[in-house]
């Protein structure tokens, strides 16, 4: 078996004489206690503070531990996606003349496993809608939950354990079906459904990724079935759009690590 790598040991070590510290240090004071070139030590801390796990204060230069160790344990806060993720979504929104969802994995607090719905924006037609934010949607039946199963599998329960419910005749119900609608998201990039959770509502979802492309969210259209698909496919410039502000938001969170 390989032994140690040599460069984990030393970012590890970094981490925790930043931890451990109780002020921001400067260079010089993460090197010399690690025995580090000071080269060394600052290419560490460089790529620590890119992905989020040291800050460093833009007068000082000095270093400190980072947001991004705290979102290990629970992953991104749903306030925070919402608050990164919301111009963009409202964007699309606009764009496409439909509504837009953005989910994550609900927490094990709701009881529930499913996509809970972190922001949700009206279709701009003046219509009468109910707010959705709040709402755990199943994962086998709604486009931004197949996109979690098909993008974030880890964060999610096993197909095995969900309760593939039947909400319409085209639900799928079982798990050699809803593989097989999985290895077709991954291939095309997007999820999708036509009216497996509401009679006639389908929706597309693409997944919003951060730093290292770690899948954390799904941003999802949903409209009438046949306004968003022609001939089972949904409408090119559609995937266009929801692609695009995915790729926006994705974008700003790999800043925000």
């Amino acid at each position: 078996m390989p032994g140690s790598i040599q460069s984990i040991e030393r970012a590890a070590a970094v981490l925790r004489l930043l931890g451990g510290a109780g002020r921001p240090l400067a260079l010089v004071e993460v090197a010399a206690p690690l025995d580090l070139p000071r080269p060394t030590a600052h290419g560490i801390l460089r790529t620590l503070r890119d992905v989020g796990f040291v800050d460093q204060d833009r007068d000082t230069g000095r270093y400190s531990l980072g947001a991004g160790l705290r979102q290990l344990h629970g992953g991104w806060d749903g306030h925070e996606l919402r608050s990164r993720a919301m111009n963009w979504a409202d964007s699309l929104a606009g764009s496409s003349g439909h509504e837009v969802l953005l989910g994550m994995p609900a927490s094990s607090g709701s009881g529930t496993a499913g996509v809970e719905v972190v922001h949700h924006v009206f279709r701009p037609d003046g219509s009468r809608q109910r707010l959705r934010t709040g709402q755990v949607l199943p994962l086998h039946a709604s486009a931004v939950g197949k996109c979690l199963l098909a993008f974030a599998p880890v964060a999610v329960p096993p197909l095995h354990q969900l309760d593939l419910q039947r909400y319409t005749g085209r639900t799928v119900v079982t798990v050699g079906l809803l593989t097989e609608h999985l290895a077709v998201a991954r291939h095309r990039g997007w999820a999708g459904e036509l009216g497996e959770h509401r009679t006639g509502v389908g929706g597309v979802a693409a997944p919003v990724r951060t730093g290292g492309g770690l899948v954390v969210g799904a941003l999802g259209v949903e409209g009438p079935v046949e306004e968003l698909y022609s001939g089972g496919v949904p409408v090119p410039r559609l995937v266009d759009q929801l692609a695009n502000a995915a790729r926006e938001i994705s974008a700003g969170l790999e800043v925000a690590r």
